[in-house]
């Protein structure tokens, strides 16, 4: 709403006068109306009507209860008509007027109705009042009828871009019809229609950033000389006038808990710009916050702003309804369903009666969808109509449920050097056993590795996000650390985090019995040996994850413990305890630089390394633990034959041992401790990024590190972020590479290295 306009009151001293010449011609003359001389008589001026007539036509005005005041005008169609009937009444004309006793209600002026379009049509909208109509200068414009060139100029928009936050000029760029036209129009016609729309344009720009008066003029000049086709200059010259700003701030809505809320939330203040973006983002904002603090039935009214040309201030006034205060209470279900309302139950983190929050509604709904099970699916508020306690009423939840497809086929592959190539596949069938009871059958075929398993997987099990599962697994392992044929069968209940929810605290816990038939070094023969292992243990894990992101920290840490208590099953039990623990950390140096870090510890106590199976040993090495070397190339090592080593009959006469390969090679046998340490500088550009990393790490026989004969790799890699991680490709070298070792090692992943 706008403030009344004033009009000046104008007087007239002289006036145009039409006279007609000699020849006919029709000539403007300027009519004076002299002033009478003071002393001069007035004439006599012949009554038109009594006072005491005048007095009996027209109401008193003191007269409160006269009904009269309060009667509806008639239309003037309704006029005519009973003027009409009066004539036909009797004998003398309505009005003294012949012409109305005829029956018709159309009078004629000079044999032609009166007909007057401007009477029926609609006023102007108040708002256009503010703003001066669109003007040309005063200019010679070049009529070129041909397709035309032409450039576009914005002046006076200086001032008006330095107080505002909007780039003004960019916006007017980016929806000019000017500017669309690409200097090219089809004549001066065209381009004048474009240079009205502009004008517009930039009228409405300006009062969206608070200047609701501004004056825009328009200039076209020629340029070019002769009659070549000649270049223009579109001119769009704008003054915006005074920039309005807040004088008084006005909500109307009832009271709510809190006290204050809904003007604590519309973030304008008297005395700040009117700027269009701002006011609804204020809106939009005390929208958002009203269902977070128990007001899902909030509504926003028409808001309503009176502007005062005078103080340049406006008067903003929003009306609220804020709807009852509600708090939780059931949930319905509808549509095709996959969970019934008491599994739905299970995933909200809010129980019946406490204050209704949008927060954890949404909450709700995205583990609904992380379920997978669901093509679509929405939780939205409903008045229940049931009172609850201080006046609140319970507001239901209803879940409407489309089932989607519960079946899913999967695959990854993968390289590293040392591991070679790894592909992984899967079938799911999610809720097999509602609800939520997976079935996922995999199967893994690599280089150094090959195996299938089957694993039932109940999630959200007796609460929200905690997972069951059970497994059965037989693989074959060929490293050259060990080779190994590994059955297991293990079960384990977890709390982790997903790619959805990031949870500060995770734990692990279960227990597994696996045999596997192993190939490993007897030292006191010093030869290859195949041995089967019995073993039986319970897992413990316990996470804190204080980073911001699961595939890409760029700040906080992260730091994992895990405590395996396990035995030998084979004759007398034999427990030792395996243990380690993992710590990274994350530093944003600047907005496209992070620094990062990890460190590893581990060590096995309670049982010699014999008594260990290989594969329950600890290595370094890899993409996942110090790049440069191969997969568990790192640790104690003993020297076996090369098998590639020629056999002595083989070897043609004078050929020079330098040409053959070595005659014996260190093979990896595991140990029990271990350390490992890696620092990354990454660097990202866009959707690429580089990082420089440095490791280092080793493991030895003795029980804890011993931090000797440390290992070292460097190397570069290329990063390509997606919106599901980033990709990975490093490439390593190791330092003082030894006899054996790969002058470089490849890895590629998806996710940070850690």
């Amino acid at each position: 709403m706008l403030a009344p306009l004033l009009v000046a009151p104008f007087w007239l001293t002289g006036a145009p006068a039409l006279a007609q010449d000699g020849e006919g011609e029709v000539q403007e003359q300027s009519l004076e109306l002299p002033a009478p001389p003071a002393d001069a008589e007035l004439p006599e001026v012949e009554t038109i009507i009594t006072d005491d007539e005048f007095a009996e036509e027209v109401p008193s005005l003191d007269a409160a209860d006269d009904e009269a005041l309060y009667e509806e005008l008639e239309s003037i169609d309704e006029f005519e008509q009973r003027i009409v009937a009066q004539g036909s009444e009797g004998d003398e004309a309505p009005l003294g007027d012949p012409s109305l006793a005829d029956g018709d209600a159309t009078e004629e002026i000079a044999d032609a109705p009166v007909r007057d379009a401007e009477l029926a049509a609609p006023l102007p909208p108040i708002d256009s009042l503010l703003s001066k109509p669109f003007e040309y200068a005063e200019a010679e414009i070049p009529q070129v009828q041909s397709e035309l060139r032409y450039r576009v100029a914005l002046s006076g928009l200086e001032e008006a871009q330095a107080a505002s936050e909007t780039n003004i000029g960019d916006l007017f760029n980016d929806l000019s019809a000017l500017e669309d036209g690409d200097g090219k129009a089809a004549n001066i016609a065209q381009l004048r229609a474009r240079m009205d729309e502009d004008a517009a344009l930039v009228q409405r720009i300006l009062a969206s950033e608070g200047w609701y008066s501004a004056d825009v003029r328009g200039q076209i000049t020629g340029e070019g000389d002769g009659d070549e086709q000649q270049a223009f200059v579109a001119t769009i010259d704008a003054v915006p006038g005074p920039r309005y700003v807040f004088g008084d701030i006005v909500i109307d809505a009832p009271q709510t808990r809190p006290e204050g809320l809904i003007r604590r939330e519309l973030s304008l203040e008297p005395g700040d710009p009117i700027v269009a973006a701002q006011v609804l983002a204020a809106e939009a904002k005390v929208l958002v916050a009203l269902p977070e603090w128990g007001y899902p039935f909030a509504e926003l009214g028409q808001r309503d702003l009176l502007l005062d040309q005078d103080s340049g201030e406006g008067v903003y006034t929003l009306p609220v309804d804020p709807g009852p205060l509600s708090v939780f209470g059931g949930i319905e279900t509808s549509g095709d369903l996959v969970f019934d309302p008491e599994h739905v139950e299970l995933l909200a983190r809010f129980k019946r009666g406490e204050t209704y929050d949008n927060r954890l509604v949404e909450d709700l709904r995205q583990a609904l969808v992380a379920t997978s099970l669901f093509s679509t699916v929405s939780v939205s508020p409903k008045r229940s109509g049931e009172p609850a306690a201080d006046g609140a009423e319970y507001a239901t939840l209803l879940v409407e449920q489309n089932a989607g497809p519960p079946r899913t086929i999967a695959g990854s592959a993968g390289y590293g050097t040392g591991q070679g190539f790894r592909v992984e596949g899967s079938w799911t069938h999610r809720n097999l056993f509602p609800p939520e009871g997976a079935l996922i059958a995999s199967g893994v075929l690599g280089t150094q590795e090959q195996g299938a398993s089957a694993t039932f997987r109940r999630s959200n099990a007796g609460r929200r996000d905690r997972t069951f599962a059970l497994t059965a697994q037989a693989s074959h392992t060929n490293y050259d650390a060990y080779e190994a044929y590994t059955g297991r069968l293990g079960v384990l209940w977890s709390y982790s985090s997903t790619s959805i929810w990031q949870k500060p605290f995770t734990y692990a816990y279960g227990g597994q019995v696996l045999v596997s038939n192993e190939q490993d070094f007897d030292l006191v023969t010093e030869q290859r040996v195949r041995r089967t292992f019995y073993v039986g243990g319970l897992t413990g894990q316990l996470g804190i994850d204080r980073s911001d992101d699961l595939l890409n920290p760029t700040k906080g840490f992260r730091l994992t413990a895990l405590i395996e208590p396990e035995g030998s099953l084979e004759g007398a039990f034999s427990p030792y305890v395996r243990a380690q623990l993992d710590g990274s950390a994350y530093f944003p140096a600047t907005s496209s630089i992070v620094l990062a870090g990890r460190v590893r510890f581990g060590t096995i106590q309670g049982a010699g390394r014999y008594d260990l199976a290989p594969s329950r040993r600890f290595y370094a090495g890899g993409g996942g633990s110090v790049r440069g070397f191969g997969y568990q190339d790192l640790g104690p090592t003993v020297m076996e034959p090369n098998p590639d080593y020629p056999a002595p009959e083989d070897i043609e006469p004078g050929t020079d041992p330098a040409d053959l390969p070595d005659e014996f090679v260190p093979r990896n046998i595991g140990g029990r401790s271990l350390f490992e340490a890696a620092a990354e500088l990454r660097y990202r550009f866009g959707n690429f990024g580089v990082v420089a990393f440095a490791d280092a790490g080793q493991a030895w026989e003795e029980t804890s590190p011993q931090f000797t004969d440390i290992r070292y790799g460097v190397g570069v890699g290329g990063r390509y972020y997606t919106n599901f991680g980033p990709l990975r490709l490093d490439v390593a070298m190791p330092i003082d590479r030894r006899t054996g070792e790969s002058s470089f090692a490849v890895y590629v992943s998806i996710g940070q290295a850690f």
